[in-house]
């Protein structure tokens, strides 16, 4: 059962790590499009910054949260514990 948990987790993580990157590289594309209607300016700039803020942007942010959540899955079935104090925290203590 265990190294059933650990495929699926893995292969989750797999999306986990596309879904990011892919939500991250769509984010960066925001700034260059804000930055082109910078340079462009007056009505069309208007027209791609509504388009960006009112359409683009909340479908990216349901996105990520989709694929944030994934990721959280993906720990959950191998087991893995975040930000918690375990046997790794020793190493980092003063001598």
């Amino acid at each position: 059962m265990k190294e059933s948990m650990l495929k699926i987790s893995a292969a989750i993580k797999k999306a986990f790590g596309y879904g990011i990157m892919l939500s991250l590289f769509l984010g960066g594309l925001t700034f260059f499009a804000y930055v082109a209607a910078l340079f462009i300016g007056g009505e069309t700039a208007v027209t791609i910054c509504d388009v960006v803020y009112n359409k683009f942007i909340p479908v990216l942010i349901y996105c990520t949260n989709i694929f944030v959540a994934l990721g959280l899955v993906a720990m959950y079935f191998a087991g893995e514990k975040a930000l918690t104090v375990g046997s790794g925290a020793e190493k980092y203590k003063k001598k």
